[in-house]
This record gives C-alpha cells, sequence and structure tokens, in this order.
C-alpha cells in the first residue's frame, strides 16, 4: 500500500494540509488564512463556509505539490481548533449561523448564572472542564436561544452540532457521516468523559437537544470516506484529534507522566496520566488525551493565554522589534542585575488562576530599564507561566515527577526563551525535528489505522530530537526568580480586588 498521509490542520487563522511521507516528513504543504469576524466586543466568528472552502483549497494544493499528485496517499487525518462550535441543516448542509469560535466570550453571564446555581460542581465531575465560555456547550445554547426559529428545528431534529472537525467530515462525505472523536467530545462541556457518552443530564441543564449530536468514535477509526469528485478519488478519514491532543500524539507522548508544550499565540500544556482520569485541585482541566481501540488515555491540560502573543505586542504594540526573531537579540543583552517581570494578562489569566479580570503589568521596573529588559521579561514570562502549570500538574498527581518537556510551535526556534525554560522548571526541554507535531499527530492515527504506519512503540523509537536544552542554573537563583514571579502575580490580582 502507498505509504502517505495527507493531514488536515484547520487553525483559528488559517486552514493547513501537509502530506506526510514514510518517513514522518512533510513532503508538500498548503496554506491558506481567512477571515475573523468580531461583530461586537467579546465576539469572534468565522464563516462556516471560509472554514471548509480553505480546507479544500489548501487540501488540493497540497496533493497537487506532492510526488505524483499525491498517488501514494492512502488516508486523511484530521486536527482542529477545537470547541469552535457550529449548527448546520441535516439535509442541506447550511450552517444556521456563524461558527462562533473558542476564543469568543459572549457566554460570560450565562456560565456566571450556572456557577451561581451551584453547578460547576456537577459539570467538572462529568467533563474534566470549568464553566466558562471557552467550551462548546454555552455556545450551542446560544444559538438555540438568539437565531430565530432554530430551536424548533432542533427538537424537531433536523439540524446538526459539530466542532470544526465534524464540519469537514461532513463536506467531505457529502453528508454522509456525522461524526467526531472523543478528544474533541471531550471539549463540549456535555460529554462525560468516564463513561464515554453524551451526557444527558448536562444536556437537559443547557436545553440542548440530543438529537444534534454526532457520533462519538475512537481517534484511530473509521470517519468515512472523502468523495472522489474531491481529489479525484475516494480517500478514507481514518484520524481525528483536537489540536492540543493532535501535537500529544504527534510528540509520541504516549506514556504517564509525559508532557508536551506548544508555543503559539497562547501556549497549551498536557500531560499524559494514563487510564484514570486525575481529578485536579488548581483549576487545571482533566481531559481525554486520545483513544484508541476503545481505551481511553487521559491528561491534566493547562492553558496559558498569552505567550507568542506577548511578542507580537513587543512589536506591534510597543515598536520595540521589528520581527519576533530581535526579541531574542534584545534579551540576550539584558542588564543581568535588573529582575523585571511581566505578567501577560492582557486577557485576564488562564490556568492555574482563571482570573478574567486581572490586567498585564510590569514590576521591578528602575530607572536604567529599557527596551532589552523589557525584551527578556516578555520571553521569560512564558517560562514562569509554564512553571506554574507543571507545578499545579505535579501537585495535582504526586505519581508525577519531574518530566522532560517535548515542546513545538513557533516561539521554540528562540534557542534563549528554551535554555530559560529549561532552566526555570530544572528539568530537560526538547526540541523535536518535526516541528509540525499538530499535523503529524494527526497523520499518524489515520497512518496507523490505515495500517501503513507503525503503532506507539514503533513511532515512539522514530521519534527525533533536534536539541535538547538542559538546565544550568543555580538552585538558589531559580528559587529568587519564582518567588519574584509568585509575588509579581499576587500584586497583579490583589491590585483588582
Amino acid at each position: 500500500m502507498a505509504g502517505c498521509v495527507l493531514a488536515i490542520d484547520q487553525g483559528t487563522t488559517s486552514s493547513r494540509a501537509i502530506v506526510f511521507g514514510e518517513d514522518f516528513q512533510p513532503v508538500s504543504v498548503g496554506q491558506q488564512e481567512f477571515p475573523q469576524h468580531f461583530p461586537k466586543s467579546g465576539w469572534v466568528e468565522h464563516s462556516p463556509s471560509d472554514i471548509w472552502t480553505s480546507t479544500l483549497r489548501v487540501c488540493r494544493e497540497a496533493m497537487e505539490k506532492a510526488p505524483g499528485n499525491g498517488a501514494d496517499v492512502a488516508a486523511i487525518g484530521i486536527t482542529n481548533q477545537r470547541e469552535t462550535t457550529l449548527v448546520w441543516d441535516r439535509k442541506t448542509g447550511e450552517p444556521v449561523y456563524n461558527a462562533i469560535v473558542w476564543q469568543d466570550r459572549r457566554t460570560a453571564d450565562f456560565c456566571a448564572k450556572l456557577r451561581a446555581d451551584g453547578l460547576e460542581a456537577k459539570f467538572t465531575a462529568k467533563t474534566g472542564l470549568l464553566l466558562d465560555p471557552y467550551f462548546s456547550g454555552t455556545k450551542i445554547a446560544w444559538i438555540l436561544d438568539n437565531v430565530d426559529g432554530v430551536r424548533a428545528r432542533a427538537e424537531r431534529g433536523e439540524l446538526a452540532f459539530g466542532t470544526v472537525d465534524s464540519w469537514l467530515i461532513w463536506h467531505l462525505t457529502e453528508g454522509a457521516v456525522h461524526a467526531t472523536d472523543a478528544t474533541n467530545a471531550s471539549r463540549t462541556l456535555i460529554y462525560n468523559i468516564h463513561d464515554n457518552s453524551w451526557d444527558a443530564e448536562l444536556c437537559e441543564l443547557l436545553k440542548i437537544p440530543m438529537s444534534l449530536l454526532p457520533d462519538v468514535k475512537d481517534s484511530a477509526d473509521d470517519f468515512g470516506v472523502a468523495k472522489a469528485d474531491l481529489f479525484g478519488r475516494e480517500l478514507p478519514i481514518l484520524g481525528v484529534a483536537g489540536d492540543q491532543q493532535a501535537a500529544t500524539v504527534g510528540q509520541a507522548c504516549f506514556e504517564p507522566g509525559m508532557v508536551k508544550s506548544t508555543y503559539g499565540t497562547g501556549c497549551f500544556a498536557l500531560m499524559n496520566t494514563g487510564t484514570k482520569p486525575v481529578a485536579s485541585a488548581n483549576r487545571m482541566l482533566t481531559t481525554i488525551a486520545y483513544r484508541l481501540n476503545g481505551e481511553t488515555i487521559y491528561a491534566l491540560e493547562g492553558s496559558i493565554f498569552i505567550a507568542g502573543a506577548a511578542v507580537q505586542w513587543l512589536r506591534d504594540g510597543l515598536g520595540l522589534i521589528e520581527s519576533a526573531a530581535d526579541s531574542q537579540a534584545l534579551a540576550e543583552q539584558a542588564d543581568p542585575n535588573q529582575d523585571v517581570y511581566l505578567v501577560p494578562a492582557f486577557v485576564g489569566l488562564g490556568a492555574p488562576y482563571w482570573d478574567a479580570d486581572a490586567r498585564g503589568a510590569m514590576f521591578g521596573l528602575t530607572r536604567n530599564t529599557g527596551p532589552k529588559e523589557i525584551a527578556r521579561s516578555v520571553l521569560q514570562s512564558v517560562g514562569y507561566q509554564t512553571s506554574d502549570l507543571i507545578s499545579a500538574m505535579q501537585s495535582d498527581w504526586p505519581d508525577a515527577h519531574s518530566p522532560v518537556l517535548r515542546v513545538d510551535g513557533g516561539m521554540t526556534a528562540s534557542d534563549w526563551t528554551m535554555q530559560f525554560l529549561s532552566d526555570i522548571l530544572g528539568a530537560p526541554v526538547d526540541r523535536p525535528t518535526v516541528a509540525e507535531t499538530t499535523a503529524l499527530g494527526a497523520a499518524w492515527l489515520a497512518g496507523s489505522r490505515a495500517g501503513i504506519w507503525p503503532g506507539q512503540k514503533e513511532f515512539s523509537a522514530k521519534w527525533k530530537l533536534e536539541k535538547r536544552f538542559e538546565p544550568n542554573l543555580d538552585h538558589s537563583r531559580r528559587e529568587r526568580l519564582l518567588a519574584g514571579w509568585q509575588d509579581a502575580v499576587r500584586r497583579t490580582r490583589s491590585s483588582l480586588d
């Protein structure tokens, strides 16, 4: 059989498709950005047609660029922006409203009411999630309650809900399959991660008809067949996972205790906790890492809202740099005797604080502080925030020891930032040779299901290290820096009390 896989990576700002060869290396890529819509403050939407047409276009581009116009492609894997919510007509495929993006905050008041009614513990116990507009459930409820005629149509069974993976599967199969995988289902706020099923009680609380919901499959499973008129021949869809879970797979984090962290606009760290979900006492999320052959593997997840976005702020907001790469050069020249802390709570603080009202602040400024020290504080803030996440995970799960952290995403290109990350964690940081770990994870799910790529053990053995960063910071210095960071976070939060 042919040994290539087409990986669809449908993200928040762009759609990409990558053909991976038998050696797990990319052989061709297609990418296209698409518009973001902000109809009101705090609202973020995408056109469903933009999601589909851009995805189709980049898939065709990647296939055309591949050897033999993609003749060796044997399967399709999909990874996607999580929690983004769509509702469409089951017969026509016509969406009833724009896609409500994971960043959207319009349901904040609804979430606050549910919390005030004492319901958060129930949702968390069943789903591992918090009552936050981030997740899909309250977005579905908003569409049903605010778009004319939609609730009645939903109750008649005429409509379908899906996250982006379901939307793409529906179109690729021309309406033949309405399905999702366990990782995407676990981000909806209405999926019981313990018994692996949609939860009737939670659906009732959010007034969501269960007829809307897709079938839930393993992450490597049969999701139907992409029709021949799309790519010139039929192609099976055999792997699906939400983007952060796909990156966990792509980093071969298959053993309990392994951790990956992805650094893009924000940062998402996932720790594999094995076959038993770990309840968090530190407001981390308990989620599904992947489900294979009916076996569910769980993870603890922590989300940082601002990582690479802080470097963009240096460039676009302050005008201190012309490109992201300039931040490292500035940081390397900073005064070592100044400890300046940036708490980048530009849109609130994520895990483990979940403080939506916090706002960014900088501490330790002196008359001698300049662009170099500010740039260094921006890069260091990523390390400090990651340290918060890892500490919370280790507190939640005492079995976890000081992990090797596998990293991916744009910020990992900075050696200085990765060295500081290792220093402040007191643990090795590993950067892989294949940077496209999210797409690679989706490709492996599909390729292994197709029988053309190896299983977990061999895939793990073929994971290749590009560079390991070892900690070399004095322990007492590390403790002083972390104490300064914790003080800065405390001051940032208390300033709004």
